[in-house]
């Protein structure tokens, strides 16, 4: 693709901005952005902006935030702006055909998954999640479905051990801009080379909650440790501690017999850590955060609270 084509970039996150920010590094500035309307911060009630649009200011490039993509005014607007391609990142709205198709060559899309698995909301942390070993970004048509485009091109990455849903955001966020690139370098060759999902493999990411993070420890230590890991930083995993609520930050596993003890039994203070007997396994809490405290390490809570062995964690 020419850098002098006119793309329209639509996203919100720090994901989708880290991508923006290499398009523009690369010679592919857009001449719009769209992104999400700003929000009023609860503290103070100052205006908060999206990433997408913090980096757009830097750029200097014409921001537009509209509430619905639906209104004929809103599309008559983009479609004076001419677009020759649409790049959608995490944009945070579903896009209708008739702004697909108000651009020459569509629209694409970069999702954090290897389509068709996850589609959906949150493939970044369910992957984590649910035990996978691998993912990937994936480089997609847009069409009126929800991540069901054809599928352009694909990246694989690792989910390393003790991988955190903000480690991968990190990861992916590099590795999407990466192959994104590599697609516009040769954007006609790309699309006519793109191939259909397999519809029957199709599997859904659905938006992560703060009731997930209220841990079951009756549940394995290996569980645990990937819903633990999924749900950081954002929104975090917690359990209870003398009735108060405990958030659980960082933690490793250790799979032995615990049968002898009830779950969530307290079974060491050593080495610096707080095991945990889980429904299989020992989970060590390595970081912590109390009720309206900052967080710390475990040795700071065992020394301040004076932990002892047999306490229990409350479900």
């Amino acid at each position: 693709m020419n850098p002098d084509n006119r793309i329209i970039f639509m996203g919100t996150p720090d994901f989708a901005a880290y991508s923006l920010n290499e398009l523009c590094k690369n010679g592919y500035t857009p001449v719009a952005v769209y992104t999400q309307p700003d929000k009023i911060n609860g503290r103070g009630n100052k205006i908060s902006y999206s990433p997408v649009k913090k980096i757009a200011l830097e750029k200097n490039i014409s921001i537009y935030q509209p509430e619905t993509l639906k209104s004929e005014a809103v599309l008559g607007e983009l479609k004076s702006l001419r677009p020759d391609l649409i790049i959608v990142i995490a944009y945070g709205k579903i896009l209708p055909l008739s702004v697909l198709d108000s651009a020459t060559y569509g629209a694409i899309n970069v999702h954090a998954s290897l389509l068709p698995k996850y589609r959906g909301a949150a493939p970044i942390q369910r992957a984590i999640i649910d035990g996978c070993k691998k993912t990937g970004v994936t480089i997609m048509q847009l069409d009126a479905g929800m991540d069901t485009g054809n599928i352009i091109s694909q990246l694989e990455v690792d989910i390393e051990p003790h991988m955190t849903a903000g480690n991968l955001f990190e990861k992916l966020a590099e590795k999407g801009s990466e192959a994104l690139l590599d697609v516009l370098s040769h954007l006609t060759r790309s699309l006519s080379s793109a191939t259909p999902q397999d519809q029957g493999k199709a599997t859904y990411a659905e938006k992560i909650t703060k009731d997930m993070g209220c841990i079951s420890w009756s549940e394995s230590a290996e569980v645990l440790d990937c819903l633990i890991r999924g749900m950081y930083p954002n929104p975090g995993t917690y359990t209870f501690f003398r009735g108060k609520r405990l958030k659980i930050h960082q933690c490793s596993v250790e799979m032995i017999d615990t049968s002898a003890y009830e779950p969530g039994t307290i079974v060491s203070v050593s080495y610096g850590y707080i095991g945990v007997a889980t429904g299989k396994g020992i989970l060590y809490l390595h970081e912590v955060q109390p009720e309206n405290h900052k967080k710390m390490t475990a040795l700071d809570f065992i020394n301040g609270y004076q932990v002892k062995k047999n306490e229990r964690f409350e479900f």
